[in-house]
């Protein structure tokens, strides 16, 4: 799946006076008689302050919140306990490298038009809400963050390379695929043992998501091997990776988190949340060598971000869709952004002085708020996810570009990429 920077946690206890322990399912009253809301959550939401405000402006209402620190585990529960019919909480949170599994179990999920309040037209980004709306019209999920993409670079490994290092004269490097791969060229060439980018995997997948048709069009047809946007992507990926522009780091790998301390690479794509990620592997020796930009090759994309669904099985859905749209409000997402530093999804959100003015002391203090909210605005649609669309790109692409980098033909490769494609799609 698409990672967002993590703590590790463990599922939140639950109040002494719940009836409803972590791990089971439904809507119960608590001891003194109020009515239980259960949402389970994983990695980081900032959610924790919301639950005490909302509880005191709703003294009937007690939330329980189950809280896992990965999101793989966490979806792997909310799919076993969807096919199982019961156990689920009222409000289920989805990360956005698992809609396409989600949408495909859409029937078991409650259209938030028809049961949750009325919300204001265009509160969210289009794109955010389109990628929960199913064919037919419903929403299933209320937009929470985003992960708007920009790049990051090592101004001081570039200045050895003699390329731009500043934020505006690097935009023309990062104008395009073409021009970005054609730098990575001139930097292998001048910075021996410096890669120009982590991983093949890493970027690769940023372009695919760029692509109006992904995986699957939208009658859910297989297009991997009659897309020539994916085959072309393939090509420059494998090609730059056969020219040494690739460090070969496996992402959150062990070695992945040292490569950015010991600058072993002078690109990485950056979503928003990454940011925090460079921070804490590059280390404080490293601080203002990394720099972020708001140009990225081809204009804008999105990489990570969740939604807020409601499952048939909640016993209080009203009650439970009511919370979920008051923490997507763009109030509350501000809050939650302050908090966890979660990047809102809300149009005015992104327009607000609290997002604008933010600025990121490790990146020469660039306004990353204000950098951000205009890179969230160049993305104009949602790619469509196909049934196994995330499968695909993490248990078949990614291992199949890891396997060229570690030495196999790109030929083979695709070969192999595309037959497990289908496999995976059956």
């Amino acid at each position: 799946m698409r990672h967002r920077w993590i703590s590790v946690l463990i599922c939140a206890a639950v109040s002494a006076a719940a009836t409803t322990a972590c791990g089971t399912g439904g809507a119960s009253q608590t001891a003194d008689g109020k009515t239980e809301l259960t949402i389970a959550t994983f990695n980081e939401f900032g959610y924790e302050e919301l639950f005490k405000e909302y509880e005191a402006a709703h003294p009937d209402v007690k939330i329980t919140q189950r809280k896992t620190g990965q999101g793989q585990p966490h979806h792997q529960n909310l799919f076993t306990k969807l096919g199982a019919g019961s156990g689920l909480a009222d409000i289920e949170g989805v990360e956005e490298g698992y809609l396409s599994q989600v949408m495909s179990k859409a029937s078991q999920f409650n259209d938030l038009k028809e049961i949750g309040p009325k919300v204001e037209d265009g509160r969210w980004l289009d794109w955010k809400t389109q990628a929960m709306t199913t064919k037919d019209g419903k929403l299933i999920g209320y937009g929470t963050d985003i992960g708007p993409l920009a790049m990051c670079y090592r101004k001081d490994l570039f200045q050895q390379a003699g390329l731009p290092s500043d934020p505006e004269g690097v935009k023309a490097l990062f104008a395009t695929w073409d021009s970005y791969f054609a730098a990575g060229d001139q930097f292998v060439a001048k910075v021996p043992g410096v890669a120009w980018f982590d991983s093949a995997a890493q970027v690769y997948n940023a372009m695919h998501n760029q692509l109006e048709t992904g995986y699957y069009d939208k009658s859910d047809k297989l297009v991997v091997d009659t897309n020539a946007d994916i085959k072309s992507n393939w090509t420059a990926v494998t090609g730059a990776v056969a020219k040494g522009q690739s460090a070969r780091l496996g992402a959150f790998s062990n070695e992945w988190n040292t490569g950015f301390k010991l600058g072993k690479f002078a690109t990485k794509t950056c979503p928003s949340w990454m940011l925090g990620v460079v921070e804490t592997q590059a280390g404080p020796e490293n601080k203002d060598k990394w720099a972020v930009t708001d140009a990225f090759p081809n204009g804008g994309g999105n990489w990570g971000g969740s939604y807020l669904s409601v499952p048939k099985q909640s016993k209080n859905a009203k009650k439970a869709a009511e919370l979920a749209a008051w923490l997507t409000a763009p109030e509350q997402q501000i809050k939650a952004f302050k908090a966890k530093g979660t990047f809102p999804s809300q149009v005015k959100a992104l327009e607000a002085p609290e997002l604008l003015e933010q600025t990121n002391a490790y990146f020469g203090n660039v306004k990353a708020g204000a950098l951000f909210a205009t890179q969230a605005k160049k993305i104009k649609a949602a790619q469509y996810k196909g049934p196994a669309d995330g499968q695909i790109q993490e248990t078949v692409f990614s291992p199949a570009l890891q396997s060229v980098e570690q030495g196999k033909n790109a030929d083979e490769a695709w070969t192999t990429a595309v037959e497990g494609a289908k496999k995976a799609a059956k």
